[in-house]
């Protein structure tokens, strides 16, 4: 399993039922194309490459190479954008900064055509309904529809301007099956079926353009397919903004028939509880920002479905999901609304995924074409760590008389046993909440600006989804008891992002600001100032920063009676407030190993002040995650509650200050509309109160979890119990002295040797500051093994990466693929909220809470291909700020080649690696 990459192809035979099932009409001479881990051969189109013995000529002609996302912009009669600012020739709405407070950035402030805060119910998430993969269904011969002519605001005239009409959507994602049926390795057997429609627009005749997106070959295969084959999947498609058809109502988990989900329940109406034509169904929703503006136009917002709610997948550890993404966005890549690209990627942000469904920057596709992503749902630690099975921790959550494949000491089917089957891996890598975006190279804070975004839950043994089960092994972080997992009665998913509109009030974003961009208006689950109604109980939110360029910190307040409250409101409105106290369970979708109390009882960032965090968030950047625990159980019912935005800026490039929460409560802090200036003043519209919760009765019993059970430990108090320990220990003298011996890479993230068009920069190793190219690769650790069978025991490959950035910037660097533990912040011990977790978002430079340097610990395990490290403040990320890294076989010589889409199918061009790629700086030890 360990021989050298490259010197002979290696195959492991490990088939799940569902794989033999599939493969039982073969014969057994199919069996040379299962899970294999060589390397391509040489007639493969995706085959390796020679790394040049001195690359410095191939990475300075890289410089003069066209751009390598070229493809997704190519214009009628052979012409190509002649660069990624003119897809935004649409965009109507720009202006200099004329005044101290520019909101939106460079952009006139959003029209509320007479919409007024807490005045709309808040959209909870419409789950994807995944189902499973059997290749005996018989799949519906409905065609993926072609984009027709019809009106605004869903479709338009022109064809190549348009989208398909919603209802042909909505019975196309209805058939039963999948049809193609999934492959290992892309579909390039079926042409695009758009191909008629495409031509016209791009006066030429395309060559067998393929339907799947995927590259072809064995480089881009689905890794490790038959072991990981998928168990159940889902189809959706990427489409501008129109009217929900109810197209999922019966594929949510719940049914709109038990808990608060069912007759009676807080959501069973959907959106409006004085209209009964939402009871138990989204159909008929329209996408609004709030009821009293308009209806967004089909190219302004593109969203998973095309429709609101916002979409949630719910998945489980150890069942391979697949997901089947269509693309039909317009055909013109002008057709924007003057912001977006319509060739998309998507990221599931953190999975332990292999590259080929990872979601990398250059491996788009287009309109017409779908793209299969495969996540294998495993525990990371699956080739190294409890390989047998045997840890109750590490599980499957089910419901009685449920199979999963589990390959174990004796592979085959399980069946569901109190609860849970065992899987393999290293249960102190279970993740929670995750989410899924687009990654489209130069385009990323645009498409997902425009809605290429949904949340993901992963379920587990530990994180279940049901806090009535005491076993032993189950959190019970609160969520409901009717189902077997998954409850979501009190478990709300939250995205938080800062918006603008025209003022025809359509979505509007300026891409040409390149430091960063700046909404005026704060929205949740894309609405404006929404209320939710909650029970008097626990509840767990679950918290993304879905912004492009804006920091949030946010708070909680209930309005107190009389004037028992700590914080004052406006002046002469005899309203006072009092901070909400609540526990910090996960960061960036990891668990914590101890819940964090922001209730004023720890100094959590060692400043000596214990007060600051009391019912007060600390900075979160865009794309972390905080999943939070707060009890409603002391409060009356009708009091109402507030979460509060603190976080003041000035523009995207750095967040200023955070606000006193008495100036923002009294008003002696805020953002006005200033007359005939047309211009925001006084501060920062999006600072303040943005969320409002109702308090309802609550006639059952809490069964949920007690968070101070586990807190850590306190001056004259010993810590509680551990939620996940880490599998790191910084006070381990052994632990710590074997990280001496691991690879140490630097990454510095400026804006060193950029141009007008790209100026953010990463140097690498203390070596040249480059913008982003995909064809170049900045670090490629090695697996320590290939596959493995039951009773392996290892740790995988370990390093150290240390992020710097200077200037006043802030940038939070995200690392796809693994998440890592924070050694230090600055040569000091992190706080309390990053101390007891594992990451994926690293906040570095300018902001008091992050600094300028920080270190971190990372392990990589099971899968290798292509992946990419860059800044999260997306439109740093769009203009230069991002690089490759990849993971290579164990042995691995040649370089792994990079693909270049087109509407003819997918090219591949040579990579080159930077001097220090493989070797890094040395080690910990010389540094």
């Amino acid at each position: 399993m360990t021989r050298p990459h490259g010197v002979q192809p290696v195959t492991k035979f490990v088939l799940s039922a569902v794989a033999i099932a599939a493969l039982a009409s073969t014969t057994l001479s199919a069996q040379a194309a299962l899970d294999v881990t060589g390397p391509p051969p040489a007639t493969d189109p995706s085959h390796y490459t020679n790394q040049p013995t001195d690359p410095t000529q191939a990475l300075q002609d890289l410089l003069l190479e066209t751009p390598a996302n070229e493809g997704g912009m190519e214009l009628p009669n052979g012409e190509v954008m002649e660069n990624k600012r003119i897809v935004n020739i649409e965009n109507v709405i720009q202006r200099d900064a004329l005044y101290p407070y520019n909101y939106p950035t460079n952009g006139l402030p959003s029209p509320m055509f007479g919409a007024q805060p807490f005045t709309q119910k808040l959209l909870m998430f419409e789950e994807f309904g995944p189902e499973k993969l059997d290749p005996n269904v018989e799949a519906g011969t409905l065609p993926f529809p072609r984009p027709a002519a019809g009106v605004a605001p869903e479709q338009e005239a022109d064809i190549t301007r348009s989208g398909p009409a919603g209802a042909d959507l909505d019975a196309f994602l209805q058939q039963a099956g999948i049809s193609p049926f999934p492959t290992r390795e892309s579909n390039t057997s079926l042409q695009n079926p758009w191909k008629p429609d495409i031509e016209q627009f791009l006066g030429r005749f395309l060559t067998n353009p393929p339907a799947e997106g995927r590259p072809p070959g064995e480089g881009w295969a689905h890794q490790r397919w038959n072991e990981f084959y998928p168990q159940a999947y889902y189809k959706t498609v990427q489409a501008g903004s129109r009217v929900n058809g109810g197209l999922r109502d019966s594929k949510q988990m719940h049914k709109y028939q038990v808990g608060e989900f069912g007759p009676g329940g807080l959501y069973y109406n959907t959106v409006d509880n004085n209209n009964p034509a939402f009871n138990g169904t989204t159909r008929g929703i329209p996408i609004k920002i709030h009821p009293n503006m308009p209806t967004q136009d089909h190219k302004n917002i593109w969203t998973f479905d095309g429709t609101l709610p916002p979409k949630l997948l719910m998945a489980r550890y150890g069942q391979p999901m697949l997901m089947r993404h269509y693309n039909a966005l317009p055909i013109d890549p002008q057709a924007n609304g003057g912001f977006g690209l319509h060739t998309i990627t998507t990221h599931e942000h953190n999975g332990h995924s292999p590259a080929e469904s990872d979601g990398f920057a250059n491996a788009f596709f287009f309109p017409g074409q779908f793209y299969d992503y495969r996540w294998p749902l495993q525990l990371a630690g699956y080739d190294s760590i409890n390989t047998t099975a045997t840890e109750p921790r590490a599980g499957f959550p089910c419901a009685a008389g449920e199979t999963l494949w589990v390959n174990d000491a004796n592979p085959g089917v399980k069946t569901c046993q109190n609860g849970r089957i065992n899987i393999r891996g290293d249960w102190r890598e279970t993740m929670s909440t995750h989410w899924f975006h687009d990654h489209m190279l130069d385009f990323t804070a645009q498409n997902v600006y425009k809605g290429n975004a949904v949340m993901m839950n992963y379920y587990s043994a530990l994180d279940r989804g049901n806090e009535a089960i005491n076993d032993g092994v189950n959190l019970r972080f609160p969520s409901g008891q009717n189902m077997a997992w998954g409850n979501r009665d009190y478990d709300v998913n939250l995205v938080i992002g800062d918006k603008a509109w025209d003022q025809t009030g359509q979505l509007w974003f300026n891409p040409f600001n390149t430091d960063g961009f700046i909404g005026d208006r704060l929205t949740v689950n894309w609405q404006y100032a929404p209320v939710l109604d909650v029970r008097a109980r626990k509840y767990r939110f679950r918290i993304l920063n879905g912004s492009v360029s804006r920091y949030l910190s946010l708070a909680i307040v209930a309005e107190a009676t009389g004037n028992s409250g700590e914080l004052k409101g406006p002046a002469g409105s005899g309203k006072t407030y009092k901070r909400v106290p609540f526990h910090l369970v996960a960061n960036d979708g990891n668990i914590l190993e101890h819940a964090i109390p922001f209730d004023g009882t720890m100094d959590l960032d060692g400043n000596g002040n214990k007060d600051e965090h009391k019912g007060w968030l600390p900075t979160q950047a865009i794309a972390e995650r905080f999943d939070i625990v707060v009890d409603f159980a002391n409060f009356a019912t009708g009091t109402k509650l507030y979460f509060i935005n603190t976080m003041h800026h000035d523009t995207g490039i750095i967040a200023k200050r955070k606000i006193p929460l008495a100036d923002i409560l009294s008003e002696k802090y805020k953002a006005v509309l200033t007359p005939g200036k047309e211009s925001w003043d006084k501060g920062d519209p999006a600072v303040g109160m943005f969320m409002q919760m109702v308090v309802k009765a609550y006639s059952g019993t809490d069964m949920s979890m007690n968070p101070a059970e586990y807190e850590p430990a306190k001056p004259g108090k010993a810590a509680g119990k551990k939620m996940i320990p880490l599998w790191l220990d910084r006070s381990n003298p052994t632990q710590m002295a074997a990280l001496q011996n691991a690879r140490y890479r630097t990454f510095d993230f400026g804006r060193s040797s950029g141009t007008d068009l790209d100026p953010w920069t990463v140097k690498t190793d203390g070596g040249v500051s480059y913008i982003a190219d995909p064809r170049r690769i900045s670090a490629a650790p090695q697996l320590a093994s290939g596959p493995t069978d039951a009773g392996t025991v290892g740790d995988g490959t370990t390093e150290v990466w240390r992020i710097t950035s200077g200037g006043g910037w802030s940038h939070p660097v995200h690392i796809h693929f693994e998440e890592g533990i924070i050694l230090d912040r600055n040569g000091n011990p992190p706080p309390e909220w990053e101390k007891w977790s594992r990451k994926d978002v690293y906040r570095v430079g300018g902001d008091p809470e992050s600094g300028g340097s920080l270190t971190v610990a990372l392990r990589f395990r099971e899968f290798a291909g292509t992946y990419v490290e860059h800044c999260h403040n997306t439109q740093h990320e769009d203009n230069a700020m991002l690089l490759r890294w990849d993971i290579e076989h164990p042995g691995q010589f040649q370089v792994m080649p990079t693909p270049l889409p087109t509407w003819d199918g997918v090219e591949y061009a040579p990579s080159v690696g930077i001097p220090t790629f493989r070797t890094g700086s040395g080690t910990v030890a010389n540094h």
